[in-house]
């Protein structure tokens, strides 16, 4: 019986570490059992509860270790914050919509070209007087718009006398183009740099969407090829082309047939217009 039972112990000794704890209380289970048993023998019969088989304790200590070493095998799910993967913050549904709406994505308006002249149909004026009716009606011709002079004399008020003002002229233009698209600038006095940059970009606004203006004029005026035009009594132009990003413009001028365009500065047009105004 001792041999056996070092025996044992050697073994339990050689097992896992875990399980040597275990073994070392059963060894002194069995050690006290054995020595009561041994002490028992001359004067009373063994206690059979205190005389468990060697064989039976190993099996429950062997279920024991199986258990504990299921329960170490298998790991404690962490409580760590840093164990959590962080989300990927997901976008609003506002942003979503925006990226996927194209109405809400704003787009940069091209920049008009550095010149552009108009297609028209040019023709000088039928009467002294009709210098109004032929600058609305050249205008007109380059949106494909064909009216007679006469018909453009009666729709502003034309007489010998002339026509009033850049407001008729407007006026008519805005009966004859859809979307009323032409407003009245008008120039009291001597032309301020604030209205000669105010001219230049309602020219090429104008143009650059295919629409002609047209200017009450009076006075002289020296074009770019040194051409000298004087109007005393007052007259009507058309602006039909820029170039140089709009600082000189084209003029379709229906006074003489002879010299039907011809280029002035946006500086002169203004002060060429100084008392007058323009339809753009």
């Amino acid at each position: 019986m001792k041999h056996h039972l070092k025996r044992q112990l050697r073994r339990l000794a050689t097992e896992r570490p875990y399980q040597i704890i275990a073994g070392s209380a059963a060894a002194l289970v069995l050690a006290s059992g054995t020595g009561a048993a041994l002490a028992a023998t001359d004067d009373a019969p063994v206690r059979q509860e205190n005389t468990a088989s060697v064989a039976d304790l190993g099996a429950r200590l062997g279920d024991t270790a199986s258990r504990s070493e299921a329960r170490i095998a298998v790991p404690a799910p962490s409580t760590s914050p840093s164990a959590t993967p962080s989300a990927s913050p997901r976008p609003s549904a506002s942003a979503s919509a925006k990226a996927a709406d194209p109405d809400t994505t704003r787009t940069a308006k091209p920049k008009p070209p550095s010149s552009r002249t108009l297609d028209y149909d040019y023709q000088a004026q039928t009467t002294y007087y009709y210098c109004g009716p032929a600058a609305v009606r050249n205008a007109l011709s380059a949106n494909g718009i064909e009216r007679s002079q006469d018909t453009l004399a009666v729709a502003l008020g034309t007489t010998e006398m002339g026509t009033n003002s850049a407001e008729d002229t407007t006026r008519v233009l805005n009966q004859q183009v859809k979307g009323n698209p032409y407003r009245t600038r008008m120039i009291p006095g001597s032309a301020t740099r604030a209205q000669i940059d105010q001219l230049q970009a309602d020219v090429v606004r104008a143009v650059s969407n295919g629409r002609a203006v047209v200017s009450n004029i009076v006075g002289d005026a020296t074009d770019t090829n040194g051409g000298w035009h004087s109007f005393p009594g007052g007259h009507y132009i058309a602006v039909v082309g820029y170039k140089n990003d709009g600082r000189t413009v084209r003029i379709a001028d229906s006074a003489d047939p002879s010299l039907p365009s011809y280029w002035v500065s946006t500086i002169d047009l203004a002060n060429w217009m100084a008392t007058r105004g323009y339809s753009a």
